[in-house]
């Protein structure tokens, strides 16, 4: 039997995987360098940003209200709360448009890591 993939869902899985293999053997020092951004951010700030997009999005997906999503007192756990959001969008069942929203954001958090 041949798996139909849809397309949005495979673009977002590989850019989150493209993201994850890059940052996650960062040491804290790594995590704490400025982001190529012109916000006086570091690397940490830029991820957990986009840890708290992708649960909006998925609460978006889901149809419930956005909640914070706490920022863990060491920047090492930041690979794995991307890899929790990325999981969460994938369950809830995001649509197409969200999930090329989120493989853009995923994207555009990237370019300034």
């Amino acid at each position: 039997m041949t798996r139909v993939t849809n397309p949005a869902a495979a673009r977002f899985r590989e850019a989150a995987g493209r993201l994850l293999t890059r940052v996650e053997h960062w040491s804290q020092a790594r995590w704490s360098a400025p982001a190529r951004d012109d916000r006086g951010r570091n690397r940490a700030d830029v991820v957990h940003a986009l840890v708290q997009r992708l649960a909006d999005l998925s609460a978006e997906a889901e149809g419930r209200d956005p909640q914070p999503v706490p920022r863990l007192p060491n920047d090492l756990a930041l690979p794995d709360q991307v890899r929790v959001m990325v999981a969460d969008l994938g369950l809830a069942g995001a649509s197409e448009e969200l999930l090329r929203e989120a493989a853009g954001e995923i994207d555009a958090a990237a370019a300034r890591v």
